[in-house]
């Protein structure tokens, strides 16, 4: 049985022509997207499945809306990794055990909770897919970097969405 090191290292041959030390830093980075991305998605729809509060109705579809944009960017990670030459890791399990979110909190029930929560995630993982563009450039893959910056444009909106609802003026 392969270890999961193996796993993720993994390639097949393929006519790309990107070196192959540098498609596996690439997949890496895909499978790590792809972990952050499917926990973002679910972590999502346990706000959606679990919001109370006057503003439930409201909160209910904007977290339904969000987690239907996030999750094709699941699909497109995990096949731009294999295209790659890679193997995506993409069950729930591999996602829990590889994603550099933090657990949702198990507390939060009133829409602000909720919010608060999503808000955190949204801009750790706004953070991370930005680096990603960097990264993807550095590498010399401006097709990688190209679905990170779809990614961008679609998660930041998200994250201004959010944090409307918190922002008070100063």
């Amino acid at each position: 049985m392969a270890t999961q090191h193996q796993v993720k290292t993994r390639q097949f041959s393929t006519h790309i022509d990107i070196p192959a030390e540098k498609r596996a830093e690439l997949i890496e980075m895909l499978n790590q997207s792809l972990a952050d991305t499917l926990d973002l998605y679910t972590q999502v729809k346990q706000a959606h499945w679990n919001v109370k509060g006057t503003d439930f109705y409201q909160l209910h579809i904007l977290f339904d809306e969000i987690a239907g944009e996030v999750e094709p960017f699941v699909d497109l990670l995990a096949e731009r990794a294999t295209l790659l030459g890679g193997y995506a890791t993409g069950t729930a399990r591999m996602a829990a055990e590889n994603s550099a979110l933090p657990e949702y909190p198990t507390e939060a029930v009133e829409g602000l909770q909720h919010l608060n929560a999503l808000i955190e995630r949204f801009g750790l993982y706004c953070g991370r897919i930005r680096q990603a563009i960097d990264d993807s450039d550095h590498l010399g893959d401006p097709s990688t970097a190209d679905l990170y910056t779809e990614i961008s444009r679609v998660v930041d909106k998200r994250l201004w969405f959010l944090e409307a609802h918190v922002q008070k003026l100063v």
